[in-house]
């Protein structure tokens, strides 16, 4: 309850800052100003024209710093989204420029405090520092090194090693969305967990202690992060999949949950608006389907099946089940091919981010080495463009769903019962015992359901037969041992009450037909 305390009069703060002062009334009043920025991320291109009309747009989150608008100059430091044109796709974060244009107050639920429209190039005023500057000229040659390679692998691989997806053709783009595999093309957990995999393995390998182990696999992650740039969602996804790998390598499924919470509870205390964002909320769930059920999923598989095996389908299939139903708010349709699509492209992965990560500091160093790596890497990402395109081009692989609370409600409920039919068929003889347990207790319900309706009425009927310990009471239907009958007891009076089911098949005399020649 402190920690929710906390993190309230935190929202409240923030709530207040964005709401309230200069910066809020000139959005509100869609003023022109001059700001001076500092860049806060990497720019993100933007597929749909806005109402400018031009077709190459950017999205570019900044800080605010300072603000000139009707002749004042106001000091306020603020998280703005800056949409510009072409001249807005190579900066880098850390960088600090001039710009104008016409501010706009955000969305409700958005955590920046306005959009700022510009309307004019930006004029640098500082460079990024090193650490800062270090990245971006990393990813950019990168991208320029990947322009070389044939095919869908110059716009894919970036995207899967570096998360630059400039580049990305817009056919592929879709058919990634289409079966679910648009967190291939983000520095995302999965990327972390096999870099952090990769060195824990190699530490271990060496006979390394533990502890060192351990060091110099975080380490080598936390260079991993400040070559491709340390914004939030990359500090975010490195900490999900160190904790998904923690608990899927240890098998210690409570104490990953646990840190879990523990990094979902500091994350939130340090920034209370990523509860809004849909990115923070899918990496948590996937990260908690990989901690709650990825281990559960590789037990249930028979012991000839390789646990490599076993792993590249328990991780999509637990990701996949906890995250289906807040897709469902994002997009109302359902990937029928995600899971197979996922899982064929598992075996692509590793490959394209761990021959690509190698590749990117020896495109400046080694570039001949880095050329070899980059086009092993490249054909493999060709295999996973192949693969999205290949799922996509089936029929049925997207069909609608209810949007809202409804269609989140039967998005987990599918889940649910997904997770029960593959428990169901890889246990035949556990599913058996349920059923027989199931047709107990339905016949228990049947007959005690009976047993108030005559009670109700003040009826009364019984089946008397003789047992080993005496007469025993039955109602309803009674199974008669070795006979292959039943007999039904109904509640009326006479001298019968039991009348033999009719069989259509039994023996005895003929039933009377229609005499010849009648129809």
């Amino acid at each position: 309850m402190l920690l929710a305390a906390a993190a309230g009069a935190h929202s409240a703060v923030a709530a207040s800052l964005r709401q309230d002062g200069a910066v809020a009334e000139a959005g509100a009043a869609h003023a022109a100003v001059v700001a001076e920025l500092q860049i806060a991320g990497h720019p993100r291109q933007l597929r749909v024209p806005g109402r400018s009309g031009l077709a190459d747009r950017w999205a570019v989150p900044a800080t605010l710093l300072v603000m000139y608008s009707a002749g004042q100059r106001v000091d306020s430091e603020a998280s703005l989204l800056v949409l510009g044109g072409k001249d807005w796709e190579h900066l880098v974060p850390g960088q600090r420029l001039r710009a104008t244009g016409r501010l706009k107050a955000a969305e409700p639920g958005q955590t920046d405090a306005g959009i700022l429209s510009a309307s004019s190039v930006p004029v640098t005023l500082g460079a990024p520092d090193g650490w800062q500057e270090g990245p971006g000229m990393l990813r950019r040659s990168f991208t320029a090194a990947a322009a070389t390679l044939g095919g869908d692998a110059r716009g894919l691989l970036p995207g899967m090693v570096t998360g630059d997806t400039s580049r990305l053709d817009a056919g592929l783009d879709g058919a990634m969305k289409t079966v679910g595999m648009t967190h291939l093309t983000a520095v995302s957990g999965a990327n972390c967990s096999l870099i952090l995999g990769t060195l824990l393995l190699a530490a271990r390998s060496l006979r390394l202690p533990r502890r060192a182990a351990a060091a110099v696999s975080l380490a080598g992650l936390g260079m991993f992060v400040l070559m491709v740039g340390p914004d939030a969602s990359v500090l975010r996804a490195a900490l999900m999949g160190a904790i998904g790998l923690t608990s899927l390598a240890f098998g210690r499924a409570g104490r990953g949950l646990s840190f879990l919470c523990l990094a979902v509870i500091g994350l939130l205390l340090t920034d209370p608006g990523l509860a809004t964002r849909f990115g923070f909320i899918l990496s948590v769930l996937a990260t908690l389907g990989i901690v709650v059920a990825g281990r559960r999923i590789m037990d249930w598989l028979p012991p000839a099946v390789p646990r490599w095996v076993a792993a590249g389908l328990a991780v999509p299939l637990s990701a996949q089940v906890f995250c289906g139903p807040v897709i469902v708010l994002l997009q109302p349709q359902f990937s029928a091919y995600a899971l197979p699509a996922n899982v064929a492209a598992a075996a692509l992965v590793p490959p394209v981010t761990l021959l690509g990560t190698a590749a990117v500091p020896l495109v400046q160093l080694v570039p001949p080495l880095a050329a070899a790596l980059m086009a092993v890497a490249g054909a493999f990402a060709g295999g996973v463009a192949g693969v999205a395109r290949f799922f996509t081009a089936l029929p049925g692989a997207v069909l609608p769903w209810p949007e809202g609370l409804f269609g989140l409600t039967t998005m987990a409920l599918f889940s649910v019962a997904s997770l029960a039919t593959l428990w169901f068929a890889l246990h035949r003889a556990a599913a058996v015992r349920l059923a027989v347990a199931a047709h107990s207790w339905a016949v228990a319900c049947l007959d005690l359901s009976l047993a108030v309706r005559r009670g109700r009425h003040g009826q009364r009927g019984l089946a008397v037969r003789h047992g080993r310990h005496g007469l025993v009471d039955r109602h309803g239907l009674v199974d008669r041992s070795g006979r292959g009958t039943l007999r039904l007891c109904k509640p009326t009076s006479g001298r019968n009450l039991q009348w033999l089911l009719p069989r259509p098949n039994a023996p005895g005399l003929p039933r009377r037909g229609p005499p010849p020649g009648v129809t």
